[in-house]
């Protein structure tokens, strides 16, 4: 016969393991996180620069640097699933754009065999040996080149549509 202590601690027992099921909050994203991400960039005008539709999720770790600083933090409290859209400003996004960042190069300094042509990127050498990609954004008289090394979204805020995929 059970006496009223043992069914005072199997009702204890199971009260337990109905609160630790009902207990269970989903898990949100946080910096550490491997994540994937669905998004789609677009600039003030409504212009797409970039989108993972009809590609694979982008995988990374929030906080590792791997993305821009607003685009990391706009994943972090996101639960999988969940979407938004966020305007990331300037500064959370790749900066200002800065006039000092170009520069007018003699064209002798680009490889002899390339015709250089507005538009096109190029591969430069850095002061500390690190390879920047740079724009040309002027060509004179073939004498002269101008380059810009602003990343191209500089300069401008950002909106993204975002939904959390899965966080390993």
């Amino acid at each position: 016969m059970f006496k009223l202590s043992h069914l005072v601690l199997a009702v204890i027992l199971m009260l337990g393991v109905v609160l630790t099921g009902c207990n269970s909050t989903p898990r949100v994203a946080k910096n550490g996180d491997t994540v994937l991400v669905n998004y789609t960039g677009k600039l003030a005008d409504g212009t797409v620069f970039d989108s993972s539709v009809g590609r694979e999720p982008f995988e990374f770790t929030l906080g590792a640097g791997q993305a821009i600083y607003g685009f990391d933090n706009a994943i972090i409290g996101m639960k999988v699933g969940e979407k938004k859209t966020v305007t990331i400003l300037v500064d959370e996004a790749y900066g200002p754009y800065l006039d000092e960042m170009v520069i007018e190069v003699s064209r002798d300094r680009l490889p002899s065999n390339m015709e250089p042509k507005v538009g096109q990127k190029v591969l430069m050498s850095g002061p500390n040996g690190n390879t920047i990609q740079v724009t040309i954004t002027k060509v004179t008289d073939n004498t002269t080149v101008t380059l810009d090394a602003n990343h191209p979204l500089a300069g401008k805020d950002l909106t993204f549509d975002i939904e959390l995929v899965k966080i390993q």
